[in-house]
């Protein structure tokens, strides 16, 4: 059953009372107890009830929680454990316990092979043996998709590590349009993936839009020459940056329309149960399932692929610059089959 944080609190402070054999504990001098551990945890400053802290002695005498624990009253009036080596901290897991346990084990076996997570192997093993140690081991029923050939995997830890530590790097990157490689110093701020493709964030030069690279296009990664200091990220925040985009491309000249799509009646039920974006909304439907849905984002490459990954089955209504860009690429498409 869930548990509050207020009341994990408050049996941790029981236990540590009544483990303390050194004095006597009556029930106010629990309730103050708890209510110190409250005010410090929590910023709390507020006496707890009698009928609180009784609650909690019985929650934790019951096998709601997996506790059970021993606390006897002597003398009509102080608490203490008949156990004297009892502590909730010592109490075993539960059967559910060790089942939920089994099924993210499972679910991190799958990371463990992931270049990122380079360390979390002998994690898993430790917490697999555990689980297996009180459950018979089940087949996994959760799969990630994964693509052991992707390119520039090995580059994320010493991304990561350059990322959460605020120091710049000297990268030797090949893009697609240039015919020879370029090595230049650059801030990373954060590691995105979009459709099993890795790309890094950051800036090569303070004051200038953040930009990304594709970790399948970085040839090497080292550390900045000495003296290079690291850009900070300023106006630039991760966690909003990507609000009005599908997909990774972005700059701070693009801005946000209003774009419309009519799907057929075979392919608008996908797309209302995985939406192109999170702004998505259906303006129009008719009787035979045909739809026409509204997003707001900025006009890149990656929302044109999505659209064209529907085929025949949608058509872009508006805005009328996108729907020129997707008719010309649906037109020289059809040539190749002419």
């Amino acid at each position: 059953m869930p548990v509050s944080k207020n009341a994990l609190i408050r049996y941790k402070t029981i236990d540590n009372c009544l483990r303390n054999h050194y004095r006597k504990w009556t029930l106010n001098d629990l309730i103050d107890a708890c209510s110190d551990a409250l005010s410090e945890f929590e910023g709390r400053d507020e006496s707890l009830s009698r009928r609180t802290v009784q609650a909690d002695i019985q929650m934790m005498r019951s096998d709601k929680l997996g506790y059970n624990a021993p606390i006897v009253v002597k003398e009509n009036k102080y608490y203490t454990y008949a156990d004297p080596d009892y502590s909730i901290t010592n109490v075993p897991l539960t059967e559910q316990d060790t089942a939920m346990m089994a099924d993210a084990v499972s679910v991190l076996k799958q990371l463990s092979g992931f270049s990122a997570f380079a360390g979390m192997e002998d994690i898993i093993g430790r917490l697999e043996d555990r689980v297996s140690a009180v459950k018979h081991e089940k087949k996994p029923v959760i799969y990630f998709e994964k693509n052991d050939a992707l390119v520039g995997l090995h580059h994320i830890p010493a991304l990561y590590d350059a990322i959460t530590r605020q120091r710049p790097v000297s990268i030797i990157y090949h893009s697609f349009k240039n015919p020879v490689p370029q090595e230049f110093t650059f801030s990373p701020y954060v590691l995105r993936e979009f459709r099993n493709r890795w790309f890094v964030f950051g800036r090569r030069r303070a004051g200038k839009d953040v930009f990304n690279l594709a970790l399948d296009r970085i040839l090497s990664i080292s550390p900045a020459p000495a003296g290079v200091k690291f850009i900070p990220m300023d106006r630039y925040n991760p966690e909003t940056w990507f609000d009005d985009a599908v997909g990774v491309t972005k700059d701070r000249t693009m801005k946000p329309k209003s774009v419309r799509i009519w799907a057929n009646a075979k392919e608008a039920p996908y797309i209302r149960t995985k939406p192109f974006h999170k702004s998505q909304m259906v303006v129009e439907a008719d009787q035979d399932g045909n739809t026409v849905f509204q997003i707001n984002v900025i006009l890149n490459q990656e929302l044109e692929r999505e659209i064209l990954s529907f085929g025949e089955g949608i058509k872009v209504l508006a805005p009328k610059e996108l729907v020129e860009s997707i008719g010309k690429r649906i037109k020289a498409a059809a040539k190749l089959y002419e």
